[in-house]
């Protein structure tokens, strides 16, 4: 028949059955614990890049793109229509001043200078013979004068004779009228003489100056062939590289075609381009600080295009250091403007996360090992800080290395 089984014994059974529970159940809160750690996102510290809010000083610019390019470039064009015949340099090559770079056809350039350098001659010899012409045209009219001169004298000594003989009685009235006509004609006839030979002498000269002006003019045309013929010699006008030549023996070229680029590689500026909507932050005079990787280049901005194009303003940096070994022809490169300083303000440094005025969400580290999320309003900045406005306070350390893939994610946990 069955026993039953004493008091003290199912006591310790029970006991057991609550330890073996108990620790099972310990187990799964130290299981569930980790298993949360685990599951909890978490970010290396070393892999950060932090940054101490601060009160101080910002200087305010409005960023652009740029590029670099050389300080001096001339472009060289064909003056006349006609071909290449010969070639002396290529590209790269270092030229001095008056160094051939290539030839061209001027033979019909030549022919047609030849051609002008004897119609200039012709011109030349009518202009003295017009000269010549002149003066003898001149000349006959004086003479005239002098002879119509020496008539009028006589003919006033035969009315003083008629008039005598005529107080005396041995003359006569009729003669004496006679006498009179004779003097008053000839005196007409030399009065328009004389006005005849000062207004030969206005035509002779004008006649003289539209020539000489007409002379100057070919000149002018003339001198204007030479040096267009001697552009055609195709020579480097200063020391430089050649950047560029247009190397095809016998290609045809048209005048004002480009054949040639010459640059200053030892000295550069740059090009910028900035949104119109800040064109009224950009002026000549501006200072500037042009970035190349982690190198920063002071330069004042020289001249502001005044017209939009494509949205687009464009300007021109001269840089203080323009011959810096960092800078390349063709290099991109970040600019600052500065327009403005504000003073006493919080600042944070600025990285890839800023896109201008507005608010952000930005990672602070609190103070037990954690990345909290937290709403920021930023304002203007430059290319070292960005303005806190609200939400961060001096002392915060906030990440400013890329987050976005933790966009999603109210905390992160800090990893050694």
């Amino acid at each position: 028949m069955d026993r039953e089984i004493p008091k003290e014994e199912r006591r310790r059974e029970r006991n057991k059955k609550l330890i073996r529970y108990g620790v099972a159940g310990v187990a799964g809160v130290v299981v569930l614990s980790v298993l949360i750690s685990l599951m909890r996102t978490g970010v290396k510290e070393k892999d950060l890049v932090f940054s101490t809010v601060d009160q101080g000083t910002i200087e305010v610019s409005v960023s652009a793109s740029g590029k670099v390019v050389p300080a001096f470039e001339e472009i060289i064009n064909s003056p006349i229509n006609t071909r290449i015949l010969e070639v002396y340099k290529k590209g790269g090559d270092s030229v001095d001043v008056g160094t051939p770079i290539l030839k061209l056809d001027l033979q019909s350039a030549e022919t047609e200078y030849k051609k002008q350098l004897d119609e200039e001659q012709m011109k030349r010899y009518q202009l003295e013979q017009l000269e010549v012409n002149n003066s003898t045209y001149l000349s006959d009219l004086e003479m005239q004068v002098k002879v119509s001169e020496m008539k009028l004298n006589r003919m006033e000594v035969e009315l003083r004779n008629e008039r005598y003989l005529d107080s005396l009685g041995s003359g006569t009235t009729d003669r004496v009228h006679q006498a009179e006509l004779n003097f008053k004609t000839g005196k007409l006839e030399l009065e328009q003489l004389r006005q005849q030979l000062a207004n030969e002498r206005k035509v002779k000269a004008a006649d003289l100056k539209v020539k000489q002006l007409e002379y100057e003019i070919f000149r002018k045309s003339l001198a204007e062939t030479k040096r267009t013929l001697d552009d055609a010699q195709v020579r480097s006008p200063r020391k430089a590289i050649l950047t560029y030549i247009n190397n095809q023996i016998g290609a045809q070229v048209g005048e004002g075609t480009q054949i040639a680029v010459i640059s200053d590689l030892s000295h550069f500026k740059v090009e910028g381009e900035i949104a119109d909507t800040y064109g009224d932050r950009v002026a000549a005079g501006g200072r500037a600080i042009v970035k190349i990787g982690s190198e920063k280049l002071e330069g004042q901005v020289s001249s502001v295009t005044p017209l939009s194009k494509n949205g687009v303003i464009s300007f021109t940096v001269q840089l203080e250091d323009d011959s810096n070994r960092r800078l390349r022809s063709g290099l991109k490169t970040d600019v600052y403007v500065m327009n403005a300083v504000k003073e006493d303000v919080m600042r944070v440094a600025n990285a890839s996360y800023y896109v201008g005025r507005g608010e952000y969400d930005l990672f602070v580290r609190d103070g037990e090992g954690q990345l909290v999320k937290r709403k920021v309003q930023l304002g203007d900045s430059n290319f070292e800080y960005v303005e806190v406005v609200s939400g961060l306070k001096p002392g915060d350390q906030v990440v400013v290395s890329d987050m976005s893939q933790y966009k999603n994610k109210n905390k992160l946990k800090l990893k050694d």
